[in-house]
């Protein structure tokens, strides 16, 4: 296998329901590998792309979260819905989804 161009990150984190953090798991993250895995199956992107789920990574009150490396790009409140803007805004075209962005502002909350 060669080295992956990009990596997907998914917060797959379970908490106890009640949780005062509670979880990316819990706002519907679970569905969203099988989501990234389809995607990028269509596109034919697996030898480019590696796609790994988490624990949690951090700023669970803006879940589900997904990051995108390189360039460390954090995406926050995905549904399976955006899943196809991503793969095909910026794992393919290189831009990311400014909409879906997790802000410096979100990190002081």
């Amino acid at each position: 296998m060669a080295k992956p161009e990009k990596m997907i990150f998914v917060c797959n984190k379970q908490r106890p329901a009640g949780h005062p953090r509670g979880s990316c798991a819990e706002k519907g993250a679970m569905d969203l590998p099988m989501a990234f895995s389809e995607a990028l199956d269509s596109k034919n992107l697996f030898a480019k792309v590696s796609l790994a789920t988490t624990g949690c990574l951090g700023p669970c009150h803006l879940g589900p979260l997904a990051l995108v490396m390189p360039g460390n790009v954090w995406y926050k409140g995905l549904t399976k819905g955006d899943v196809n803007d991503i793969v095909s805004e910026h794992i393919e075209g290189g831009k990311p989804v400014e909409r879906l962005i997790v802000t410096d502002e979100d990190w002081d909350n």
